[in-house]
């Protein structure tokens, strides 16, 4: 029988709803609600860009104007409201790849990039652990360096990074696979170019590791079949709202009206 596999999208799907979760990932009529979404079609877009510029052996994406022809090609555009706004997107999606790509020519090239767009996973007894990294850098020194894009954000703290679940799982996957190797996890915010970089303690690491697995304990060992939905913020804006209010024990909080 083959165990069951988690990711940073479904616990932090988890952590945040776990009804949202029910629906996204174990419950089928789930997927009849799910309306595609602008803002993951934006940064899919661009990540794929990405991912052929920093990959040495894709030989049709290495100038500028080549990334932004790239980008036009495999433009995704679902979930736009119009064709005005999708256009707009489009627009901000080429001044991103132009600004990107001009800013990584004039730096100096000190690192090799060693794994793009790449699966990676753990063992983690009643789980496997995977998550996907956008792109992984050796540096100088023979660490491993995390690089994740994030298109809409403008801004970027080490706090923030040191709390992502994400970057967690891949720092903690990363020296499982590559021991004795230092690994840094880094977010670009590709609206300023900014970038905050951060490497969990061993300690923090093993402490990040119990909490993983408490909470995938808990996340297979639920009862689903008798989960009740309960009100959250985030229901507001969620797609299942309308499957959620099908429950009679349902307590939906309409929004506050704005004045």
């Amino acid at each position: 029988m083959r165990r069951p596999t988690l990711s940073p999208s479904k616990i932090t799907t988890y952590l945040a709803c776990p009804t949202k979760y029910r629906w996204t990932y174990l419950d089928d009529r789930g997927k009849w609600y799910l309306r595609s979404k602008s803002y993951f079609s934006f940064g899919t877009s661009l990540h794929q860009v990405l991912q052929r510029y920093h990959d040495a052996s894709d030989t049709g994406v290495t100038t500028t104007e080549e990334a932004i022809a790239a980008l036009e090609e495999s433009w995704i555009d679902a979930g736009y409201g119009s064709q005005d706004e999708m256009m707009q997107a489009l627009a901000e999606g080429k001044s991103l790849v132009k600004n990107y790509t001009e800013r990584i020519q004039k730096e100096p090239v000190t690192s090799e990039t060693i794994y793009i767009e790449k699966l990676i996973k753990m063992d983690l007894g009643a789980f496997i652990l995977q998550g996907r990294v956008d792109r992984v850098d050796e540096l100088p020194d023979g660490s491993l360096e995390v690089v994740d894009y994030k298109s809409k954000r403008s801004t970027v703290t080490e706090e923030e990074i040191k709390f992502d679940v994400a970057m967690g799982i891949y720092q903690m996957i990363l020296e499982h696979l590559h021991p004795h190797r230092p690994v840094l996890t880094s977010i670009i915010a590709l609206q300023s170019g900014d970038k905050a970089s951060v490497s969990l303690t061993p300690e923090e690491v093993s402490k990040f590791r119990e909490d993983i697995i408490s909470i995938g304990d808990e996340m297979l060992n639920r009862d689903w079949e008798n989960h009740r939905p309960a009100f959250k913020p985030l229901c507001h804006s969620c797609d299942f709202l309308p499957l959620c209010r099908k429950d009679p024990e349902f307590d939906y909080a309409a929004p506050e009206p704005v004045e």
